[in-house]
C-alpha cells in the first residue's frame, strides 16, 4: 500500500516505494489489510494544508517525513462510511487549523485508492451522486413560488443550492429525510460547531446559521409538503440552526397541527436533548424519531466539547430514556474520532449509557474537526486503545439489539403501523 501525497498545485501522486500509514489519535500506526476498502463513490480526496506526509521508508525500515514541497492527503467520506484512521502527517505550522471536515487515511493499492474505513450503512440515499442538482433547482423554484412568503423555504434554498446540503435538497425534492430548521440559538457552545464559531476560535464555520424565528404556519407548510408519502421523514435540528428544542413551543404547536391533518410519514428531531422538560413536551406532541448528538458518555469529555449551558449529560440521559419509554425510536448521533472513541474508558461508559437509555440505534458520524485542536481539548486516555474496528465489534457483542449504522432508520414495525 503506497503513500499518497499531493504537490503544491494539488496534484495527487502515489509514492513508488514508501508505504502509507495512518493515525490513531496522536499515534502514527500501520494500516491493516482488513481496515482498507476501495475509495467509495461520493468520496473526495483533499490536500491537508500546512502539512507533510509521514510514511514508512522501506529502505531504512523507519517512519519518516516525506521530503520536498508536498502535503499529506486525506479522504472526505460520504455518509454510510465510518473512518478507522485519520491521515498520517506532521504540521509545518502548528498554528494553522484544518477546515471543519472529517479526514480519513488514504493509500494507493492494487491500482486504485483505498481508505481506512468501514461501510456501516447503505449509502444509497445519501450518496451525493444520487442527488440531481437540476431536480433540486426545479424543486426550489416550485416551492418558493408556491410559498413566496415562507422564509424557511428561502433559507433552505441557500442550503440546497449554495451548500448542496443533501437534507435540505431532500426538502425540495420531497423525498426521504428533509429538514425544517427552527432555532437561531443554542444551549451549547460546541467546539466544532459548523454554523457558529466565536471570533477567536481559529475555525471558519462552513455554514451560516438561520437568523429568524419561523412562524408555526411556515413550519407546518414545510412539514406538510415533506410528509406526502408514508415513509417520508421531516427533521427538526439541522446544521444551519442552533438547538431546536429551545423553540419547543412552536415545534409542539406545529406537530399537533400537522398530525391533525395527516398521519403520513415520520417526525424526527436532531437534538442535544439537554432541555429535558422541552423534550418531554415535544415527545408528547407526537414525535416518532429522536436522534441525540453526543461525543461521549463521560462527563469531562462531553463537557469539554459541548460546553453545555444549564444542562448536564444526566439531562441528556433522562431525555433519551423518557422518549424511549414513550415509544419513540431513539438513536444517538455519535461523533467519533479514531484514537479517542475507541479508548477503553469511552467504550465502557457508552455501553452503560446505551443500556440505561434503551436506545435502538448508534449512528456513527465522523467528527469534523482539526485533530490537534480536539486532542488538546479533551481528557488524556486512561486505558487501552482498541481500534475503531474492534470497538464496533464490542458494541455489537455487548448490545446485540442495537443497530450500528450511519443515519436514521425507520423501524419496519412502525412503517407497517402507518
Amino acid at each position: 500500500m503506497n503513500l499518497v501525497y499531493a504537490d503544491a498545485d494539488g496534484n495527487v501522486y502515489d509514492h513508488p516505494t514508501w508505504i502509507g500509514l495512518g493515525r490513531s489519535g496522536d499515534m502514527v500506526v500501520e494500516l491493516m489489510e482488513d481496515e482498507l476498502i476501495p475509495l467509495p463513490e461520493g468520496a473526495t480526496l483533499v490536500g491537508l494544508p500546512h502539512t507533510r506526509p509521514i510514511g514508512l521508508d522501506p529502505k531504512k525500515g523507519t517512519m519518516a517525513v516525506l521530503p520536498g514541497d508536498v502535503q499529506a492527503v486525506g479522504a472526505l467520506m460520504p455518509q454510510g462510511y465510518t473512518r478507522l484512521n485519520i491521515p498520517s502527517y506532521v504540521k509545518t505550522n502548528k498554528d494553522e487549523k484544518f477546515p471543519l471536515f472529517g479526514y480519513t487515511a488514504v493509500v494507493w493499492k492494487d491500482g486504485q485508492f483505498y481508505v481506512a474505513a468501514e461501510a456501516t450503512d447503505d449509502p444509497e440515499r445519501w450518496n451525493p451522486l444520487n442527488c440531481d442538482r437540476r431536480d433540486v433547482a426545479s424543486g426550489v423554484e416550485l416551492l418558493t413560488t408556491k410559498y413566496p412568503e415562507n422564509r424557511l423555504y428561502k433559507h433552505l434554498s441557500n442550503c440546497a443550492l449554495g451548500y448542496e446540503c443533501l437534507t435540505s435538497s431532500n426538502t425540495f425534492l420531497q423525498r426521504w429525510e428533509g429538514g425544517v430548521p427552527v432555532s437561531y440559538s443554542c444551549n451549547a457552545g460546541c467546539y466544532g460547531c459548523i454554523s457558529e464559531q466565536p471570533d477567536d476560535s481559529g475555525f471558519v464555520a462552513p455554514q451560516t446559521r438561520m437568523n429568524f424565528r419561523p412562524t408555526v404556519e411556515e413550519i407546518v407548510q414545510v412539514m406538510m409538503e415533506q410528509l406526502i408519502t408514508p415513509d417520508a421523514i421531516i427533521s427538526f435540528g439541522q446544521g444551519c440552526e442552533g438547538e431546536p428544542s429551545t423553540q419547543a413551543k412552536i415545534i409542539i404547536e406545529a406537530i399537533k397541527e400537522v398530525r391533525s391533518r395527516t398521519s403520513n410519514g415520520f417526525i424526527n428531531i436532531n437534538t442535544n436533548a439537554g432541555l429535558t422538560d422541552h423534550i418531554r413536551g415535544i415527545v408528547d406532541a407526537g414525535l416518532d424519531l429522536m436522534r441525540v448528538s453526543t461525543i461521549s458518555a463521560l462527563d469531562d469529555h462531553y463537557n469539554a466539547y459541548y460546553k453545555p449551558r444549564a444542562y448536564t449529560l444526566k439531562n441528556v440521559e433522562k431525555s433519551l430514556k423518557y422518549a424511549t419509554d414513550k415509544g419513540v425510536y431513539t438513536s444517538i448521533n455519535y461523533l467519533i474520532f479514531p484514537g479517542v472513541t475507541d479508548r477503553e474508558e469511552e467504550i465502557e461508559a457508552m455501553i452503560g449509557f446505551v443500556k440505561r437509555t434503551g436506545l435502538k440505534l448508534i449512528q456513527m458520524r465522523n467528527l469534523n474537526i482539526d485533530p490537534e485542536s480536539y486532542l488538546e481539548l479533551i481528557p488524556k486516555p486512561q486505558g487501552e486503545i482498541y481500534g475503531m474496528k474492534q470497538m464496533m465489534d464490542i458494541f455489537r457483542d455487548e448490545c446485540p439489539d442495537v443497530v450500528i449504522g450511519s443515519y436514521t432508520h425507520i423501524p419496519p414495525d412502525k412503517l407497517r403501523g402507518k
